[in-house]
Order: structure tokens, then C-alpha cells, then sequence
């Protein structure tokens, strides 16, 4: 849930000018949903016509309330739908003029009320969704991803198509391209996520192996608990040695 700045006791209603936002604490707000979302995120979206927030005199950007609502909207629409933002701006520019519209994905229309789609048997899911659909979230080609599968950024499951975590992969991948970051530079990540991976099923192997299914079930509870802290440290370790390269 967002959380909408206002005015203070005694102060009278907030103008629109008193609401508005630097990029910062738009950033701080959205962030209670997307921990991910960046700033560098946020200017990609205004670059590409998602959102027009005022500019001051100076060149500062002002979000208002609803720059930070349609921020969420879209950024909702890519992490629960998959779609390319063409798709999500034709379809919010279709609703801000009061049409009723439904919205596409790469196989089929999706309802947003449910998220249910009309592609039939072949239809995307938020667990696993084929290769369109992937194209579609990563707004990459199919070149462009045939290069990551060469380098084993991603890869699709052993049942086919693409789950979750390979959409977020896919990604960051991407966002991490526009910054001039290749695979080839990336494939150094990928070894060091796997042998953190590796350090993990070590640890975790013999609950697995439990005959008690309280035990095996814990199993499951820890190796995920060790995978966030793995992500943590692996944070903390790049923030220090950045702030000793910095200095």
C-alpha cells in the first residue's frame, strides 16, 4: 500500500505543490512494494513516456500523488504480467481518457481482476510462462536472449517455459545491459550464485534426507532463510568494497 504524504495538523489542505515529491522520496514510498525498483529505474519509465513528472526551474523533478500511483500501476502490470511498458502505457493512456480496456499479453488478453488469461492451455501463469511471454517482460529480442542462455544466465525449467525467478533474472539482466554490463561480464555472478548454492544444499542435505517429515519440511525453511542472509552479505560485501574504492 502506498503511503500518501499530508499536511499537518493545523496547516489546512495540502496544495499540489505542498504533495509533490523529489525522485528520492518517490523512491522511498514505492520501495514498501518494490524493494527492487531504483531511481535509475524510475528515469528509465519517465524516458520512456510512462509517467511525466513537473520539472522546477532548476531541472529538479516534482512527482504528484498520482505520478507515484501510475509509477505503481505499471510497475505492478511488469511484475504480475509480464508485459513490455508499450503495452502498459497504450493501456493506462486508454483508461486515463475513460475507455474500457482490456489488457494483452504476448499470448492472449489478460484480466486484470483475476489475472486470468484467454490463451488457453498455453497461457502465462506468475509460476511459469513461456517464451513470448519472457521476451515480453525482459523488452529483449530473441537474440538477446539466445546470448544469455549461451552464457547460463537463464535457462528454461525442466518442464519447459520460464518460472519466476528467471523472469526477475531476465530482468536484471536487462536493466544491468542498459548500463553496458554484457553477459559475458555477468557470467562471474552466475559461478559465485551457484557455489553459494552449493554451500547452502551442503548444509541443508542431511534434513532432506530426515526420515521425519517435520524435519524434511524444515529443510525447505532454512535453506531459504540462508539464501536471503547469502543475498545480504553478498550487498554488504560489494556496498564496503565500493566505499573503499570510492575513497
Amino acid at each position: 500500500m502506498l503511503r500518501t504524504p499530508t499536511g499537518g495538523a493545523g496547516h489546512g489542505t495540502a496544495t499540489a505543490d505542498d504533495r509533490a515529491m523529489s525522485i528520492g522520496a518517490v523512491l522511498l514510498q514505492l520501495r514498501d512494494e518494490f524493494p527492487e525498483v531504483t531511481i535509475s529505474k524510475i528515469r528509465f519509465l519517465e524516458a520512456e513516456g510512462l509517467v511525466e513528472p513537473q520539472r522546477t526551474p532548476s531541472g529538479y523533478r516534482k512527482f504528484r500523488p498520482d505520478d507515484v500511483e501510475r509509477l505503481a500501476q505499471v510497475l505492478r502490470m511488469q511484475r504480475d504480467h509480464y508485459l513490455p511498458l508499450k503495452v502498459i502505457r497504450e493501456h493506462l493512456d486508454a483508461l486515463a481518457r475513460g475507455e474500457q480496456a482490456s489488457l494483452p499479453s504476448a499470448g492472449g488478453q489478460w484480466d486484470l481482476a483475476d489475472g486470468s488469461s484467454d490463451a488457453g492451455s498455453g497461457r502465462a501463469t506468475a509460476a511459469r510462462i513461456g517464451r513470448a511471454e519472457l521476451l515480453a517482460a525482459a523488452e529483449v529480442t530473441e537474440s538477446e536472449l539466445e546470448e544469455w542462455e549461451s552464457y547460463g544466465l537463464v535457462a528454461p525449467t525442466a518442464e519447459g517455459g520460464y518460472d519466476a525467478e528467471t523472469v526477475t533474472v531476465a530482468k536484471l539482466v536487462a536493466d544491468l545491459g542498459r548500463f553496458g554490463l554484457e553477459p559475458r561480464h555477468l557470467r562471474a555472478m552466475r559461478g559465485a550464485a551457484e557455489r553459494e548454492a552449493g554451500l547452502i544444499e551442503q548444509v541443508v542435505a542431511p534434513l532432506r534426507r530426515h526420515r521425519n517429515p517435520q524435519t524434511r519440511a524444515h529443510a525447505e525453511a532454512t535453506a531459504k532463510e540462508l539464501a536471503e542472509l547469502s543475498v545480504r552479505l553478498h550487498s554488504a560485501f560489494v556496498q564496503t568494497a565500493l566505499r573503499i574504492r570510492l575513497h
